[in-house]
């Protein structure tokens, strides 16, 4: 008879403890050790869990031995996870107020494992083959038989399947000569000046914020850096917030880095990505990717890149871990004792605070590299325009001319628009009715496309309606009223015959093949207009991009959020910062109906870079906001609106009575979408500050909100999202 064992696992799921199962010596033979992975039953489903504990008999015994189940058996073929993925899962979960076992499933969801444990089997049958093969080579007699046999097992070995594939790319990158990475990489005196001082940061261990000009050379530093990283034998993380940024930065990289760039985001297949996380496993690399890539099993990590860090694409907005990728990647950093750099030319209110009391190192890039000025700035006044016909669709005459004179000067144009599809909203110029999403609180939008098919999509849900121009309510006509990119670029069309003009936003960068010809085709001045969202804004380099102008700019302030002064002052110098990036001065035109704002007059030296982020951080410490306190959103979702309004009601007096004074509890209150998918929405908004009591109130929270939905039988309704943006 076999003694029985115990081990304590985690489970892809969100479980607030880590069950224990048992094995036999003759289920397995072998050790088991902490970070296997065993198949279990769990709630008559089965799982892939990862061992935390093992021979954990004393604990087991609390629990009740009766009562513990057995694992169905060892998950063949998948390899263990190592302390520095859990350890980072662990942080995360502590921070963000969700469980290990959420991260686990977000870090391996169910189509990865399956990935793994095909190509395990793959590998498996590859090296059987190999194995027979070798095995005849051995016997053969005559050298042609022998030289056929190895040319058959090279062929599998160049597949890529097997150690021995996985050793050939490791000397083939040994053969290189390390020390050209750094050569190869040349730096301005301004870049090198930057350079010495992160390093200096650095080599103190703390995060540095690179705070360059649009347009100063960011990314040579970056790619010096991580030269010198993987020289060191050490591997490298290169995260960007959007993919399309992703994508243009392949082809840099690639350059200077040909067999260690490994690329990783959601827009890459699942064949793809777990080829990424292979390549991880065995070979020196610069992993390139989205917030998800923080997730990879990295190992000897020495440099992590969070390029625009200020970015809200970073944050994870549902579902759990709802995580931003900026505090995440100093996490991770922090595990693997690697460097961490922050760079953007606008950062962060949060990571400005933390230069301006030590955590961090605040280097500053304030020269181009090609020596341009700084864009010229005009605000056009759409009220007053419209007032004396100076309004042509969407577009002053003011930018009508300015466009004319940049194409005849053989310059480059981009408009951006906040909002994608053909017009953001219809109303019925009956009765007045804005059609909306059945499942969301949210007008429809006019989507045209290019086979002039028309359809009203839910940017929310995305829920799809066929468009027949007519009200649901009384069958009057249904007028669109504004424009997003579609009918920016229809507009352009008509107003530019003679240019050639494309469209960037996230509609038309569904299609890897389609995005990257619009990017590459502007870049190499095949398209004379690019329409587009703020992806356009993300970090692309367009070395004939003359003039940006904004359509509608006010769509960018009037957001419901204590940031959107700060993002959208981010986002226009983003915009203002793509063009004029050679020798030539930019101009950067932006249509406003409100040209007094603070941001327009930050935007055209009313005030300065500094001036204007220290009155926003006033505001903030006055009004108790972050970087000057924690927020977290306590999100209560319900197909029961009645329900949901008793609910909100009394978490929110719970919650007042549980948390240490001076705590903010606001709420509750519908957010500007307040029914999303069917479920109606309430928010209560909490406010802690950053003092002794930070941490206590944290736990306290969350206990408070795990009793009341036990208490009231009203699990899976409430959701904690910490630091939300």
């Amino acid at each position: 008879m076999h003694r029985l064992r115990y081990i304590q696992t985690l489970l892809p799921l969100r479980l607030k403890w880590e069950p224990f199962y048992s094995y036999s010596e003759e289920q397995l033979p072998g050790s088991i050790a902490v970070g296997d992975r065993v198949r279990v039953e769990f709630g008559g489903k089965e799982y892939v869990a990862v061992v935390t504990a093992v021979d954990a008999e004393d604990e087991a015994g609390a629990v009740g031995y009766d009562r513990i189940k057995p694992i169905i058996g060892p998950a063949e073929g998948l390899d263990r996870i190592s302390q520095e993925e859990t350890g980072l899962w662990r942080m995360v979960s502590d921070y963000y107020l969700c469980t290990p076992g959420e991260v686990y499933k977000a870090a391996y969801p169910a189509g990865k494992v399956e990935e793994e444990e095909v190509k395990a089997r793959v590998k498996d049958r590859l090296q059987e083959r190999i194995a027979r093969l070798e095995e005849k080579i051995a016997k053969a007699r005559r050298e042609d038989t022998k030289k056929r046999y190895i040319a058959q097992r090279d062929v599998l070995l160049r597949q890529g399947h097997c150690p021995g594939a996985v050793l050939s790319r490791s000397e083939a990158r040994m053969d290189a000569a390390t020390d050209r990475w750094p050569a190869a990489i040349e730096l301005s005196d301004a870049q090198s000046e930057a350079y010495s001082k992160i390093k200096e940061i650095l080599n103190n261990r703390k995060p540095a914020l690179l705070r360059g000009v649009t347009g100063s050379g960011k990314t040579e530093i970056y790619l010096k850096l991580a030269a010198e990283t993987l020289a060191r034998g050490k591997n490298v993380l290169y995260m960007v917030p959007e993919i399309a940024l992703s994508r243009q930065l392949e082809d840099r990289i690639r350059e200077h880095f040909p067999t260690e760039l490994i690329v990783f985001h959601s827009g890459e297949t699942l064949a793809k990505r777990a080829d990424a996380a292979a390549h991880i496993k065995s070979d020196p690399y610069l992993a390139l990717g989205t917030r998800s890539s923080l997730l990879l099993p990295h190992k000897d990590l020495g440099l992590v890149i969070v390029d625009e860090e200020n970015d809200p694409s970073y944050k994870q907005d549902n579902p759990a871990p709802r995580y931003n990728g900026r505090e995440a990647a100093i996490m991770l950093a922090g595990l693997h004792g690697a460097a961490i750099i922050l760079g953007s030319a606008t950062p962060s209110l949060e990571s400005l605070y933390n230069c301006s009391v030590g955590r961090f190192g605040l280097i500053e890039l304030n020269t181009r590299y090609f020596q341009a000025e700084d864009s010229d700035v005009e605000i056009i006044d759409t009220i007053a325009e419209r007032t004396k016909n100076g309004m042509v669709g969407s577009f002053s005459r003011k930018l009508i001319d300015r466009i004319n004179d940049c194409l005849e000067k053989g310059g480059q144009v981009a408009l951006l628009r906040e909002r994608r599809s053909y017009s953001p909203i219809l109303q019925c110029e009956e009765c007045g009715t804005i059609p909306k999403c059945d499942r969301c609180d949210a007008a429809l939008s006019l989507h045209i496309k290019d086979n002039g098919e028309s359809k009203l999509v839910c940017h929310y849900c995305g829920r799809v309606k066929k468009y027949l121009g007519t009200c649901p309510k009384c069958g009057g006509s249904l007028k669109p009223l504004g424009a997003g990119t579609q009918k920016i670029e229809e507009e352009a069309s008509s107003l530019f015959p003679g240019a050639k003009i494309g469209r960037l936003d996230s509609d038309s960068a569904r299609s890897r093949k389609h995005e990257s010809e619009i990017i590459r085709g502007f870049a190499n001045g095949e398209i004379d207009i690019l329409v587009g969202t703020r992806m356009v804004a993300k970090g692309f380099d367009f070395s004939g991009l003359s003039l940006v102008a904004v359509i509608q700019s006010d769509s960018l302030l009037g957001q419901q959020d204590y940031r959107a002064d700060e993002r959208a002052l981010t986002l226009l110098e983003q915009f203002r910062g793509r063009c004029g990036r050679r020798t030539e001065k930019g101009m950067f035109v932006v249509q406003t109906s409100q040209p007094d704002h603070p941001v327009y007059q930050a935007l055209t030296g009313s005030l300065s870079d500094t001036e204007s982020m220290t009155k926003l951080l006033s505001e903030r410490k006055l009004f108790g906001y972050p970087p000057y306190s924690r927020v977290i959103n306590t999100v209560l979702r319900d197909r029961n609106a009645a329900r949901l309004e008793l609910m909100s009601r009394s978490l929110a007096e719970i919650l007042v009575k549980a948390l240490e004074d001076k705590v903010k509890v606001i709420g509750p209150y519908s957010p500007a979408i307040d029914k999303v998918g069917g479920e109606n929405i309430k928010i209560i908004r909490i406010l802690l500050p950053k003092n002794k009591f930070l941490k206590t109130n944290k736990a306290a929270l969350e206990e408070e909100v795990n009793v009341f939905e036990s208490g009231r039988k009203y699990s899976g309704h409430i959701s904690l999202d910490v630091d939300p943006v």
